[in-house]
Parts: C-alpha cells; structure tokens; sequence
C-alpha cells in the first residue's frame, strides 16, 4: 500500500465538491495540502461527471464546470493498468452493486490505503477487505477521526 494514498467515491466527492459539506473540511484540507493523495480511474470520473449533470442536483453548466474543475485539481486520473500479480493473488470482494465494484478496483490497483465512502454496498465489505491485507473501507467521519497528518518541518 501506499501511505496516504485513498479512493473517495461518488457520492463523497459531491459533499466536498457541490455542496462542500463542513464536516469534511478537513479532508479536503488534507487534498489541497497534500498531506493524503486522492486517486481515480477514467470510468470513475466519467461517472462523475454524470452524477453533476442529474436534474435532482440542479446544476447549471457553470457550477457542473466547477465542481469538476476541483475534482480534477485534486484526485489524480492514474491511467488504466492491470494490477500486479500480487495483486491478483487476493481477489477482491464482490460488492452487491455491479456499478460500486470498479472503487474497490481502483482502491486494489492504485494499492490505496482507504476508500472513503458512505456507500452501504461498499461499507459491508469493509471486514472482507480488512482481513485480507487489501485497504481499509470507512465512512468520511471515521476516516478523519483515524487521520493523523504528516507533521511539516
């Protein structure tokens, strides 16, 4: 794994990046500074500009614009690799929801320490993942109450 690295799925991002949720100012603290590095994958973030353009969001194209413009600034695209043999060696959890699955795919590939969700899908396969060495899966309130930055010198 690397230290620091996490995944944050759909649902997550709209709470820092539309509706900028307060109680995740810490984590996006944590993003803009540097001090945890989110990652993503093409189809994750395709699925993400869908979600901003859903009538329910009421998003003109303006705020769609902006909400994905800090999105990109801050969870970086890795291209799509296959993971490494050691990688495949501990299968992944299948989540109950087939459009879920790819979080814990990028999470493996990307060897992420956390993905960060409020999915309860993907929140019943926290101890699956857990017990088998892949990376920790937890709501934001729980992430951030394990978080400790790095100190800066």
């Amino acid at each position: 794994m690397i230290p620091n690295r996490i995944v944050i799925d759909t649902n997550v991002c709209l709470d820092l990046f539309v509706f900028r949720d307060p109680r995740w100012s810490r984590l996006a603290s944590a993003l803009q500074s540097g001090a945890v590095v989110a990652v993503t994958r093409t189809d994750c973030r395709d699925e993400w500009r869908l979600v901003l353009a859903y009538a329910c969001f009421a998003l003109d194209a303006d705020s769609q614009a902006a909400a994905g413009a800090a999105f990109d600034a801050l969870i970086t695209c890795l291209p799509a690799a296959s993971p490494s043999p050691s990688q495949t060696l501990t299968p992944l959890p299948r989540c109950s929801d087939p459009d879920d699955q790819k979080f814990l795919e990028v999470a493996r590939d990307a060897a992420a320490t956390s993905l960060i969700t409020k999915d309860k899908a993907l929140l019943k396969l926290a101890g699956k993942c857990r017990r088998s060495g892949l990376f920790s899966i937890h709501k934001p309130e729980a992430w951030l109450a394990t978080f400790d930055p790095p100190a800066t010198f």
